[in-house]
Parts: structure tokens; sequence; C-alpha cells
């Protein structure tokens, strides 16, 4: 059995943020690393992912998921390679994925992790496309969006690790897909490199609804909302006869420091026999075969493209996390922990 490491790294809460966090709001401390107990599997990161729903993690807004604590280290997914195994179904070498959390090394039971096949894509992408950012827009946006060939889609966050994905899905069956993003880079990126049809900068437009009604004459059928707030606002007021608005995200709410704001536009919803529905996609989670094995084709088809923003080093986490709730991203952020010889961006 190989010899693990007497120490951790991790990044733990330090204080409860008011607003946008702080890099003072949270600590890289160095703890005793426990010994295996039957059942589990020891795991070196390579790869932490950085998502915008750990804010809410930290507000305690999520009903069914357990506040993070003071003192306590932030969740996150983790792709790593096993060091030790007492679960006679990992071994040695193997490259997994499972809720490891911001520290440099992590033990789970074998039922948490999932093996993965370095052959199938860069083992990176288990965390995004192929991962619950992408799990988020197959579901969303077929499941509850229920888009059909022809139809008009916009997506908010277009240039982030769901909005992305969703659009390009959205695509993939027939729909004219138009995204909102920030910044001219970002909407050149969305165009040019992910195929929508059109995208909207919503930093340099005064009037949001008015570059909607430019770019939707026909209105919109399917809103895959990551953004909430004023984008929310534009949106549901310029929708078609039984528009659906798939409600994903608020990431412009996440950092608000007093009540928010809403519901707000109810009247198109009458008006136009709209419906909106928010989901969790973890409700999913025995249907995720089923988009993996449409999404790993279409991936090497070149249908479904993916960006990764890398941020390197445990102890540039927070930073990356707070650049990510600022909207600095291009696709999945994610924090490099240890060398990768299986991602593309490795």
């Amino acid at each position: 059995m190989n010899v693990a490491p007497e120490f951790n790294e991790r990044v733990v809460l330090a204080a409860r943020p008011d607003g946008l966090p702080r890099e003072s709001d949270f600590k890289l401390e160095t703890v005793p690393l426990p010994q295996l107990a039957a059942g589990e599997v020891l795991v070196r990161g390579i790869w932490l992912s950085v998502d915008p729903y750990v804010r809410g993690l930290i507000a305690g807004v999520y009903p069914h998921l357990k506040r993070i604590e003071i003192g306590e280290t932030l969740r996150g997914g983790v792709v790593g390679e096993v060091l030790q195994s007492r679960d006679p179904a990992f071994q040695l070498g193997d490259i997994v994925e499972g809720r490891l959390g911001w520290q440099r090394y992590g033990i789970l039971p074998g039922s948490g992790l999932r093996r993965l096949d370095p052959a199938l894509a860069p083992v990176s992408t288990a965390l995004g496309v192929l991962g619950m950012p992408g799990m988020t827009a197959y579901f969303g946006l077929l499941d509850i969006g229920e888009p059909q060939a022809g139809q008009t889609v916009v997506v908010s966050a277009a240039a982030g690790a769901v909005g992305s994905a969703a659009g390009q899905i959205a695509r993939i069956h027939g729909c004219r897909v138009v995204g909102i993003a920030g910044g001219p880079a970002k909407a050149r990126h969305v165009v040019d490199d992910l195929g929508f049809d059109a995208c909207i900068d919503y930093k340099a437009e005064p009037d949001l609804l008015a570059a909607l009604r430019r770019h939707c004459p026909d209105r919109i059928n399917i809103y895959f909302d990551n953004v909430g707030g004023m984008t929310w606002d534009a949106a549901t007021a310029w929708m078609a006869l039984d528009g659906r608005v798939v409600i994903c995200g608020s990431i412009a709410e996440y950092n608000a420091s007093g009540a928010p704001v809403g519901p707000r536009r109810l009247k198109e919803f009458e008006t136009w026999r709209m419906r909106m529905q928010g989901f969790r996609v973890g409700d999913y989670m025995p249907r995720y075969p089923e988009a993996r094995a449409a999404m790993v084709p279409w991936i090497a088809e070149g249908r479904l493209r993916y960006c990764e923003s890398v941020s390197e080093g445990l102890e540039s986490a927070p930073s990356a996390f707070i650049g990510l709730l600022q909207g600095r991203n291009l696709g999945k952020q994610l924090v490099r922990l240890a060398p990768d010889a299986h991602s593309a961006v490795g």
C-alpha cells in the first residue's frame, strides 16, 4: 500500500461575508490527515471545481443543503488520483471524481466516488461540461425548457459553464440561440467559438429589452436564466405565447446584502400564457449516464465545445471564487491542484 502524506492543506471559511466575499473571509490551513477506515479511499486532488452555488451554501439559503460553517472546509467537486484504498472497487492510480472539497487530499467512502475513463474526454470535463454544470444545462434545457426546432432560445451568462452548454444544446436541437454576456470578448467567444446565432453584450447596451427586441424579432420561446435581476426583467418582458422560463441561477443577486426584490413581471406570465420552473440538478442524478451518453459524441464531433478558466494552486481558490462571482471567468472555473497528464489544459 502506498504511504499516505501525514498532513493536508485545506481552505476553510474564516468569516461569513456580507455582500461580495473578500479573500480575508477564507483561510488556508494545514491539518493532520486521518487514517483510512474500512471502505474509504484517499484521493490526491488534481482539479478543483469552483462554483457559484457555494455562495448560497455560505449564506445558508438552500433549505435542502447544509450551510458551510465558520472553520469548515469549503465544498466542491474534485477530480483526483487514488493514493490509497480500503475499498476493493478502487485501485492505486485510478482517476476519480467526488465531492472532496477545497483541499489537497480528500477521504471519502468508495460509494461517494465515480471512476473516470480518461479515454472518453479530458478528465477535467468531469467537473464542467460532463459534470454538474453540463448536467444542469442538459436537463434544464431539455426537460424544463422543452425546445422545439425553429424556436428562439435566450441564455444569460452565456459564456459561463452552464450557459455555454445550454445554448449549444439548444442549437443541436435546431433552435435559434441568442446569448447574453458581459463584455465584447465574451460576446465574440459565444458567437465565434460556441456557435450561438448572436450574443448581446449587456455592458454595452443601455436598454437590454430593446436589444432583445432587435435580436429576437419573433419574441423568446425559452429563456434559460442564470442571472436574475434586471436581465430577468428584460427577458420576461419579451416572451412569446406559451414561453418557458428555466430558472437555473440568480448570480446577480447572490451577493446582495438586502432582501431580494421580486417576483417581478408576473403580468406577462398571465398575458402570454407563460410558465417558469426551477429545478435541482441533483434530482436527475439517476439519469446522468443518459446525458453523458449523448454529450460525449457531441464533444467528439465538435458540436459541443467548452472552455476552462484555470487558476493555479489551492491557495488561489478564494480569488478564483471571487472572480467567478464577478464574471471574470470564461467557461468553467477550475483550480489546478497538481499536474495532470489527462486533460488538454493540463
